[in-house]
């Protein structure tokens, strides 16, 4: 069996990131197509929050090994204060060190074919570089979004560096993959001569842990009877998912009398900015219909989507480009999506190509009000189409994901 040194901060027991899927699955699943996964992660200390509720998920025999690493904010500042470049490109610089010695070491032990590493922790492609001037084994650079955009990151060292990744994966790595066609396309524009080494691994849903909840008569209990709740789980990013206007957009619901208290919910699980959220209620006098609810475990997250009488994704105009992780678990879900975000964005593409026209833009309180009380009358049907096509959802797994992955190594082991 082939074998591949997979570096990646995102890895359990971390908690409170979707993004943490992409290579615990592709773990989980690679053995299946003859590849042997090796992870490279940090350890448990330099993450802001745990959990052990994944680690079962983890193949038994899986090799994982854990680079010492620091949070800079919280292990490395005096008085809360701390050097810019000891933050750059991000706060866990540190795992660069001890994860390039580890690798080596297991480069050494376990003679991999191939180096894969993955951001959103540009460290982790840092670590991947040098493996691979180190070794000569062949690397994929796996960016999933963009890493330097117009405004971010908005320290201009930090961007440069960034930029100076992107120059490094781009030339180096055998292959980069992004998880969406418009970052995709962006990067073949950016690095012309990468081009053709340039690839799309979308993110997916794990079927088995959805098999694993279903109920044994099909039937779904509501999170609230009498009440339609409307349910965003995962992170509220204050200018990526920016909720200004869907607060708007409720207090002219009420006050046109198209909803009333105790009639509907927005339930944000997990959102981070929470106080964020409050405030903006607040302002707006919809305290009463939004919930602001902490993190649970994985599987129960996914239980309360199947429970939820829609699901509500939102992403700005700024992120195009990019398609949240927590989408495909949405439309395997099976429930009603409503979706805020710019009509000719891929996130948008993706929800046109299930069978879903649920879609408002989130800049637009006006269009979200409309959305809103369109799905309220229809109750989800009629010429609204909240429900993904079943076809598509088949092919959005992580398992057809892995194959296309396994794919890609066996193409550039063999070069």
């Amino acid at each position: 069996m082939k074998k591949v040194l997979m570096v990646a901060f995102h890895f359990p027991p971390l908690a409170g990131s979707s993004g943490i899927q992409r290579t615990l699955r592709f773990a989980q699943h690679l053995p299946a197509t003859g590849w042997q996964p090796l992870v490279l992660s940090a350890a448990p200390r330099a993450y802001e929050r745990t959990s052990e509720d994944l680690n079962a998920a983890i193949p038994a025999g899986t090799v994982v090994r854990r680079a010492q690493a620091f949070d800079t904010a919280r292990h490395l500042a005096l008085r809360g204060r701390y050097l810019g470049a000891m933050a750059r490109p991000d706060r866990w610089v540190s795992w660069r060190f001890d994860g390039v010695r580890q690798g080596m070491q297991m480069i050494r032990e376990f003679k991999p074919d191939v180096i894969w590493s993955t951001y959103p922790i540009a460290t982790a492609h840092l670590i991947g570089a040098e493996l691979q001037r180190r070794s000569g084994l062949p690397w994929i650079a796996d960016f999933r979004d963009p890493m330097a955009q117009d405004g971010y990151p908005a320290d201009p060292l930090t961007w440069q560096q960034y930029r100076a990744i992107e120059a490094v994966a781009t030339t180096k790595a055998a292959l980069c993959t992004f998880t969406t066609p418009g970052a995709a396309t962006e990067y073949q524009r950016r690095y012309p001569d990468a081009a053709a080494r340039i690839k799309v691994i979308e993110n997916g849903y794990d079927e088995e842990t959805f098999t694993d909840l279903a109920q044994g008569d099909g039937t779904v209990q509501p999170l609230q009877p009498g009440c339609v709740t409307l349910l965003h789980s995962g992170i509220v990013y204050p200018s990526e998912r920016d909720p200004s206007e869907l607060m708007v957009a409720l207090r002219r619901l009420h006050e046109a009398g198209t909803i009333q208290l105790g009639r509907l919910k927005l339930r944000f699980r997990a959102a981070v900015a929470d106080e964020l959220l409050l405030r903006l209620a607040e302002q707006q006098g919809v305290l009463d219909y939004v919930e602001v609810c902490p993190p649970i475990p994985y599987r129960e997250a996914l239980a309360e989507m199947l429970r939820a009488d829609g699901l509500l994704i939102m992403q700005a105009s700024n992120c195009n480009a990019q398609i949240p992780a927590k989408l495909y678990e949405y439309l395997r879900a099976g429930r009603p999506v409503l979706c805020l975000t710019d009509p000719a964005g891929d996130t948008a593409q993706v929800l046109g190509q299930a069978g879903i026209n649920a879609i408002a833009r989130l800049d637009d309180a006006q269009d979200i009000a409309a959305l809103l009380t369109r799905f309220l009358e229809s109750g989800g049907h009629g010429s609204l189409q909240t429900l993904p096509e079943a076809g598509f959802v088949r092919t959005a797994s992580r398992q057809g994901r892995t194959e296309a992955l396994a794919r890609m190594l066996t193409q550039v082991s063999d070069h």
